[in-house]
């Protein structure tokens, strides 16, 4: 049996005076190149194997794409632990854990697939594999690429995918990934509104909590790198910079903004220059309840947009702690909350999240806990309350 190993440089702007694009392509068409020669060599039973570990979502787009064009077609995969979590460059750093290790062979003569029957088959693939990652301990952005390898086998075989509603346009890999990325999350926040009971993968959550719930499980509140924010940002139709400008959730490992700084502009960031200065191992901080004070917290955006779920709860957990009954209630009841499942099931979740004997957790106890109460009955109004927490 030969064996050959190929090992690919970063792909460098620079050399294209910054033009990410054109960067990208060219190292794309490289990528392909080498796969074909690959493809030439091999026999028509043998096999590829591909052994990758990148935090970059363009990475592996990337990577997809090149060996797509080669005219190869996923064979199996699997995430294995090749990395100590001690070795040097892990230290301080959002390098993974896990190589996924993706098996190809040649793929058949294959006509263009639909984008409806291709995301339907991926869906298949990778919902028992979900299960079978979380079960052996695979978490955080190990989790999300580990998924990656069976989400292309549904792709790989078609040399393209059309889209269903416009058989003009193609799929491209990126907006396959983001499927993929986004079923992957979805199951994790299922996971982590039902403690691991739940077989299902949470549906109608908004993009916001759905980050915040990823980041708060994986990271908690302390320092994190900056790669996994990005990917999960990404993950739930975000980015790392509005995050922090516009959603007021993320803040930079220690330049956490005060609660007497003014609050930001409600308007999206461009992602990619604070992408460049926050990579490289920098750290952000996911905001804690009592400093996220903007005066719209849990207001309705432009055109009525409703507000984050979980800026919803952290409204109400400083609305709660002020002691106004009147105002907790009317809030509680014009959003109609505490018949609102998710609402319920996503306090109950931050409960498990937040420190034992904490503030915030007898916050959020108190307020679970006044919520179901007035789900059945309409308690009069009192005025004053007692805190729940422990006040300061």
């Amino acid at each position: 049996m030969e064996s050959r190993c190929w090992r690919w440089r970063t792909d460098d702007a620079s050399r294209f005076d910054g033009d990410k694009e054109r960067s990208k392509q060219n190292y794309e068409d490289g990528m392909a190149r080498s796969f074909r020669s690959c493809h030439a060599a091999l026999r028509p039973d043998g096999r590829l194997v591909v052994v990758f570990a990148n935090k970059q979502p363009d990475a592996w787009e990337t990577l997809v794409a090149a060996l797509i064009r080669a005219g190869f077609v996923v064979d199996g995969s699997w995430p294995i632990q090749t990395e100590m979590s001690n070795r040097t460059r892990s230290l301080g750093s959002a390098a993974l854990a896990s190589s996924v290790w993706i098996v190809r062979k040649k793929r058949p003569a294959a006509r263009p697939g639909w984008d409806n029957i291709v995301l339907g088959e991926m869906r298949d693939n990778i919902t028992r594999q979900l299960h079978d990652f979380w079960d052996a301990g695979i978490r955080g952005p190990d989790f999300v690429w580990a998924a990656t390898g069976p989400a292309l086998e549904a792709l790989s075989k078609h040399p393209v995918v059309k889209k269903a509603n416009d058989p003009d346009q193609l799929m491209t890999v990126s907006a396959f990934l983001r499927e993929v990325r986004r079923m992957v999350v979805d199951f994790v926040v299922g996971r982590v509104l039902t403690r691991d009971d739940g077989q299902d993968a949470a549906t109608g959550l908004d993009d916001v909590t759905t980050y915040y719930l990823l980041h708060r499980h994986d990271f908690g509140t302390d320092e994190a790198p900056i790669g996994g924010c990005i990917l999960y940002a990404l993950s739930c139709n975000l980015s790392d910079a509005a995050l922090v400008n516009q959603h007021d959730l993320l803040a930079q490992a220690g330049k956490e903004k005060t609660a007497d700084e003014p609050e930001a502009e409600d308007e999206a960031d461009d992602t990619s220059e604070e992408a460049d200065k926050t990579s490289g191992g920098a750290k952000v901080k996911l905001k804690p309840w009592h400093r996220r004070q903007g005066r719209n917290l849990g207001l309705e955006g432009p055109g009525g947009r409703p507000a984050p779920l979980i800026d919803q709860v952290h409204k109400l957990m400083h609305l709660w702690r002020a002691g106004d009954q009147v105002k907790v209630n009317d809030y509680l009841d014009s959003r109609g909350l505490p018949r609102n499942a998710l609402f319920n099931q996503l306090l109950q979740a931050l409960i498990e999240l937040a420190a034992a004997g904490s503030e915030e957790r007898s916050l959020l106890e108190a307020l679970s806990n006044h919520a179901a109460a007035r789900g059945d009955v309409q308690a009069p109004r009192q005025g004053r309350l007692q805190l729940g927490g422990t006040g300061k």
